[in-house]
């Protein structure tokens, strides 16, 4: 049977974080009440110029930079024409033949996936189909929201090489403060364009492309059902036409929409009303000072500089409010590897499966924690259950240790293992002559834990046990 490869090219769209849209001075805000964030600008009334808004062209070059982008020194703005309801003007602001950024990778496990381009656009208005009888209503408070856009080469080979793009892509302009990238209020898309080829040919086949996917599960889906769907046309003899599909994740498939249209469709010219862009480098790199580490940089930092291992610097550099939490809590208790035990064990266990999920301890309070266990002053046992309250009441931690009680004093402890070691001899000449005197030790640590609730200090603990055994 034929064998086939799958050739995947991505175009992602994001909006901007700028205060205003990127033509007018309306507000970019999500959630405001229907067609309030609105102007004679964003829906096109006769008459009404854009004035370009220069945040958003330095966010697009500062998105550009993290993929290692060639800035154009001259950005010219064209006209996309073409008509839809939720597009006032019946034409959108884009770019093509002088985007922002040119060139670029984003690297993965295996290989690097090239970037053509990332433009600067205006979003469309968002249509809301209700009930029959009131029809499609048109919302253009989105409309002319500042939406970059990152046109990938056909570079990736499969659905899970797709997601882990989209996953580093989104890490990156998110930790460079471009974009938040909420995907689930439509502040992330991406398209995905397809095509499928004889296993190990050098001429790509006829591609389709899905529109507006807002989840990694829902292009990991799609992708998924689209290749399976031209491999078996092209198996039974049949041909891939090339149009836009919509994909409908309740059923998991993709339908027809249209017949794919061409850059030549759009009718592309540059815009009367706003001037060629100048882009200097001094500007450029000026912007470049503002860059952050990116997320594999800080995860070698954390390696390198903190001694943690790789798996716990990957998991605490894959969210923005983790790192910060993490940078901030070893400020007040300079021990990353202790901090970042807890923080992997005990904080994103409680948060792993809440949605936009809070932290509900402040560094500066689980420092202290770590504080007073490195000190002796509470075991490891109060400490978890100090803890747990403060997530749970915010309570004082001072109060709490004096309630939930601290260390058995070093004079109590010696008694207790005193006791423990002259009522169990069989114990004694076992740990002596055993071949695994660890385990005879570690029971001997666990009956002076459960004589004590857990308040002993381990260290003090195994020491004065040793004493005694020895």
């Amino acid at each position: 049977m034929q064998e086939y490869d799958i050739v995947i090219g991505l175009e992602v769209h994001a909006e901007l974080k700028t205060d205003s849209k990127v033509f007018c001075t309306c507000k970019n805000q999500f959630g405001s009440s229907p067609n309030t964030n609105c102007c004679p600008v964003c829906v096109g009334l006769p008459g009404a110029l854009p004035v370009l808004n220069k945040k958003a062209v330095e966010l697009v070059i500062k998105a550009g930079l993290t993929m290692d982008c060639e800035i154009n020194n001259l950005a010219v703005f064209e006209r996309k024409n073409y008509f839809y309801p939720d597009l006032a003007k019946a034409y959108q602001i884009s770019q093509l033949v002088r985007p922002i950024c040119i060139g670029g990778h984003i690297n993965l496990k295996n290989k690097s996936v090239r970037l053509n381009r990332i433009h600067l656009e205006e979003d469309a208005g968002k249509l809301i189909h209700s009930t029959q009888a009131i029809g499609t209503l048109i919302d253009y408070n989105r409309g002319g929201v500042p939406l970059m856009e990152l046109v990938t080469e056909p570079d990736i080979s499969s659905a899970d090489e797709a997601v882990e793009f989209l996953t580093k892509l989104r890490a990156r302009l998110i930790f460079a403060d471009v974009a938040e990238c909420k995907m689930e209020q439509g502040g992330m898309r991406c398209d995905v364009n397809i095509s499928v080829k004889p296993k190990g040919s050098k001429i790509f086949g006829q591609r389709t492309e899905m529109k507006n996917l807002n989840s990694f599960k829902s292009v990991y889906r799609a992708i998924k059902y689209e290749a399976n769907r031209q491999i078996e046309i092209l198996s039974n003899g049949g041909k891939i036409t090339q149009e836009t599909r919509k994909w409908d994740d309740n059923h998991e498939k993709s339908i027809s929409m249209r017949k794919k249209e061409t850059s030549q469709d759009y009718r592309y010219f540059p815009d009367p009303d706003l001037l060629a862009v100048e882009i200097s480098k001094e500007e450029v790199d000026k912007i470049k000072k503002t860059l952050p580490l990116m997320p594999e940089e800080l995860k070698q930092k954390y390696i390198k500089d903190y001694s943690l291992t790789e798996y716990d610097a990957d998991v605490i550099t894959k969210d923005k409010e983790i790192i910060n939490y993490f940078e901030e809590t070893i400020k007040f208790y300079n021990n990353p590897k202790i901090v970042a035990n807890w923080l992997l064990t005990d904080i994103l266990s409680k948060i792993k499966d809440e949605e936009n999920a809070e932290i509900k301890i402040t560094p500066k309070n689980l420092a202290k924690i770590l504080t007073l266990l490195e000190e002796g002053k509470i075991s490891r046992t109060v400490a978890k259950d100090i803890f747990a309250k403060v997530w749970e009441e915010n309570a004082d931690i001072d109060e709490l240790a004096k309630q939930l009680g601290g260390n058995v004093d070093e004079n109590s402890l010696k008694d207790i293992i005193s006791s423990i070691v002259k009522n169990n001899p069989k114990a004694v000449e076992d740990y002596k002559t055993s071949d695994t005197p660890d385990k005879v030790f570690r029971w001997f640590v666990g009956q002076v834990m459960k004589e004590t609730k857990g308040k002993a200090n381990a260290i003090i603990a195994e020491k004065i046990i040793k004493e005694f055994l020895n």
